[in-house]
């Protein structure tokens, strides 16, 4: 019997991840690639050593997702991302970080990227993480969320009508100022309180005994109902409406 998780299976005939890989060091780049050489459900099909080059190159091979160095020299991780995704919103783009910039973090994530990992992470994690992008979600690591999370809260160009959350209290009458199209569920407002502590889609079925297909469908009901496009600004408006708590 095997120790698979029962939550992703994956059919052995479906076509690996594409994958270009973006890294200024050599040698960090070559210890990137030797940690895939195992992995055969991650095709790496290309490298570039700058954001110059990747931008050169992305086009021709048009890969599933982009895993990213922030800092580039140059062309920056975040010059990049906009790039991209300006042209090919469809390409998914994965940053490596450390912990020192996070303010570039907030930059990238305003940008499009789909989420971050911390330099170093083991191979398992970074797999995991292009799966998850891959399939539409996106990866807050926790370590970071909650920091993530107070530079969005702070954001200069805010609603002047929003108010601080000095009373986080989810109350009927709040809502009025603020009307959903519909109303949170009990289950949504469970999902949006787990993604604001940087739980991945994977893990927050594994917690909730659900579906990753499941969770993706709660994700997009929580998008149009708090009218938003990604679970950071999900989580940033859930906190401003009073609905969660961090």
């Amino acid at each position: 019997m095997t120790g698979a998780p029962v939550d992703a299976p994956q059919p052995p005939d479906s076509p690996p991840i594409r994958v270009f890989v973006v890294e200024d060091q050599t040698k960090i780049l070559k210890n990137q690639l030797r940690l895939f050489e195992n992995h055969p459900e991650m095709d790496i099909i290309g490298t570039a050593l700058s954001g110059e080059a990747a931008l050169e190159e992305v086009p021709k091979l048009m890969p599933d997702v982009l895993l990213l160095d922030l800092g580039l020299p140059r062309m920056s991780g975040i010059d990049v991302t906009r790039e991209v995704k300006a042209r090919f919103p469809k390409i998914e783009i994965l940053i490596f970080t450390i912990f020192d910039e996070e303010d570039k973090v907030l930059e990238a994530v305003k940008a499009g990227a789909s989420g971050y990992l911390l330099k170093g992470a083991p191979v398992d994690k970074i797999i995991e993480a292009i799966k998850e992008v891959r399939a539409g979600g996106t990866v807050i690591q926790p370590n970071l969320a909650r920091r993530l999370l107070r530079h969005f809260r702070v954001e200069p160009d805010a609603s002047p009508v929003a108010s601080p959350p000095t009373a986080p209290e989810p109350s009927a009458s709040d809502m009025p100022q603020e009307p959903l199209l519909k109303p949170l569920s009990d289950r949504e407002r469970e999902i949006l309180q787990l993604i604001a502590k940087g739980v991945s889609n994977s893990e927050a079925a594994r917690l909730l005994d659900l579906s990753k297909a499941t969770i993706r469908t709660h994700l997009e009901h929580i998008y149009r109902k708090l009218e938003v496009t990604n679970r950071v600004e999900a989580v940033t408006e859930g906190i401003r409406k009073g609905l969660i708590s961090v």
